[in-house]
């Protein structure tokens, strides 16, 4: 027994010393890669790529996916998949415009419509979950594909253009520090996020929930009432990022959101990696979301086609998910 505990002790003790580097390096790995990008990309285009305008730009016009990201990730803690968020976020831009630029609606109420939607839309794809138990997978490709086919025949297949300038006004015309609005408004959205899994009993439970549907049941926690709250806060989320959208073009057009599906998933799984490691955060897919446009804009100024955009995300969501699944695995071996 007394030889036992000096070696159970250092065992202890090496173990102690050891996580909390490797989960700081896992925190900051995604970030210190990133950084490592844009130096790369710096060096061979400093004319280009090293100036403000490209910085702002960058922040600016990926709003929108950071927003759809975080929508992602809210059902995708609590293990549920959503393949309508950006079928939700088409309509919801399409809506905007055609409220407002055909039967000349004001903006705001144009804006509340189109939230509500958003709302609505989720909490179907709640109920049908869990009150008919079908996985979240077939149920979101469903309802997501009906709202593409809602959107083709609400736009007539068209774009439509014309949106009132007060909702462009507030979304990238009006800027601070020359970074235009719906970057904060994406980074507000990050916090709020960030605030609700982590200091509130709601976050608790997406957690527990998510991690063990049976347990969290047996705990006594309304595991279908806390899945279906994730779903619709994903379809308002959605429905924002379809506003921000309509704001970001002045326009709408019935095929938009679905460039977006891809690289939200490999932002939600890559961010996944970082910051909180085996989670799904907002700060990780916040990070996620602008180290992959890094890599693109970096790649375009280096002449590459426009194709790489696809190989790019492709790839990272391939990668993202394997590095989540690694990390996770490790974690669990560990506790």
């Amino acid at each position: 027994m007394t030889q036992q505990a000096p070696a159970d002790a250092a065992l202890r003790a090496d173990s102690f010393g050891h996580k909390p580097f490797v989960y700081r390096l896992e925190q900051s790995g995604l970030i210190i890669v990133w950084l490592a990008l844009i130096a790369v990309f710096g060096y061979l285009k400093p004319d280009t790529f090293l100036t403000w305008a490209n910085f702002s730009t960058i922040l600016g016009s990926q709003a929108v996916l950071v927003v759809v990201t975080l929508g992602l990730i809210i059902p995708l803690t609590a293990n549920d998949f959503d393949l309508s968020i950006a079928f939700v976020m088409t309509l919801s831009s399409m809506m905007v415009a055609v409220l407002n630029v055909n039967h000349e609606i004001g903006i705001v109420w144009a804006v509340l419509a189109a939230l509500a939607m958003g709302i609505v839309v989720g909490l179907i794809n709640g109920l049908l979950i869990t009150i008919f138990r079908i996985h979240s997978l077939i149920v979101t490709l469903g309802t997501g594909t009906f709202l593409h086919g809602l959107t083709l025949w609400l736009s007539d297949s068209m774009t439509i253009s014309g949106i009132s300038s007060s909702l462009i006004n507030v979304v990238i015309v009006d800027r601070l520090f020359g970074v235009p609005l719906e970057f904060y408004y994406a980074i507000a959205l990050a916090a709020l996020v960030w605030y609700l899994l982590e200091y509130t009993a709601l976050g608790r439970r997406i957690l527990f929930v998510g991690r063990g549907r049976d347990v969290a049941k047996l705990s006594g926690i309304n595991t279908d009432r806390i899945r279906a709250a994730c779903l619709a806060v994903s379809g308002l989320f959605g429905a924002l990022a379809g506003v921000l959208y309509a704001g970001t073009q002045g326009a709408a057009d019935p095929v938009s959101g679905v460039t977006y599906q891809l690289p939200a998933f490999a932002a939600a799984f890559l961010g996944s990696t970082c910051i909180a490691p085996g989670r799904f955060n907002p700060w990780g897919a916040a990070v996620a979301v602008y180290f992959l446009v890094t890599g693109i804009t970096g790649l375009v100024f280096l002449g590459f086609s426009s194709f790489i955009q696809e190989m790019f995300y492709g790839g990272a969501l391939v990668v993202a998910v394997t590095l989540s699944q690694l990390v996770r695995g490790r974690q669990e071996q560990q506790f």
